[in-house]
């Protein structure tokens, strides 16, 4: 199944490396006629436009994924463009965080929410205003399995992801039929973020998934590029686990 999205233009938000960079690169390979990338760090998005190497197809901005104005200025920028801003992937995250919640500093709690959180929304308002609402388009949320059960040390992290997968199925009642919100959850991926679960003992991470590896940004990819398809065009309301087999192998008790 060959999942392509030809003639779409699209925004993918935090995609200077790592699984942003891989969605974009998916992108421009299934046939995309624009694909927008933010990044917070000039120097960062574009070193990824770079690497990406579709210079007439790709458009680096400078643009924080909590920023209205930025939102704003990055739908617009797509239409003004490329000429629409058909998909959205709201990719952008943070652990500003880690910790037991009881301890953790609430100033970086706030931030990993208003990132992981506030920052879809934004996103998808902007969208809506600036293409969407009359155009109709489909929305992919990058939320994670931490959303989906307690672990250590990332519960701050874990709550953002929880309500963004609520808000997926919330905005996917909203706006149906005309747009499309989906989610994928990842477990661990090996990237830059996630270091801290997976760094110190590569191996014993990856056996704590059923397939016996770490994910890779080209699984999240992979994932999100179907959603956004047409394939997918009878989806909406979805978050798609992306983890290797984590999340139902962690809720299966052994008898004694």
């Amino acid at each position: 199944m060959d999942a392509r999205v030809d003639d779409k233009v699209v925004l993918v938000t935090g995609a200077s490396r790592g699984i942003g960079e891989a969605v974009a690169s998916q992108f421009l390979a299934s046939g995309a006629r624009g694909v927008v990338i933010t990044s917070r760090k000039a120097d960062n998005v574009a070193a990824a436009a770079a690497r990406l190497g579709e210079s007439d197809r790709i458009l680096a901005l400078v643009a924080r994924s909590d920023s209205v104005d930025d939102a704003d200025r990055a739908v617009g920028a797509a239409v003004e463009t490329f000429g629409a801003c058909d998909i959205l992937v709201n990719n952008a995250g943070t652990n500003a965080a880690p910790g037991n919640l009881v301890e953790v500093d609430l100033g970086a709690v706030d931030k990993t929410w208003e990132v992981n959180q506030r920052g879809p929304l934004v996103y998808t308002q902007a969208v809506w205003r600036g293409w969407m609402e009359k155009n109709g388009g489909v929305i992919c949320n990058v939320a994670s399995v931490g959303g989906m059960r307690p672990s250590p040390i990332l519960g701050a992290y874990n709550i953002s992801k929880a309500a963004l997968i609520f808000m997926t199925r919330q905005l996917a009642f909203e706006l149906a039929p005309r747009i499309r919100v989906n989610a994928v959850a990842p477990a661990v991926v090996k990237t830059r973020m996630s270091a801290l679960l997976w760094e110190a003992d590569e191996s014993a991470a990856a056996a704590s998934h059923p397939l016996g590896r770490l994910g890779e940004p080209d699984d999240i990819a992979n994932a999100v590029v179907f959603l956004c398809s047409e394939q997918a065009s009878w989806v909406t309301g979805v978050v798609m686990e992306v983890d290797g087999g984590a999340v139902h192998a962690s809720s299966i008790v052994t008898a004694p």
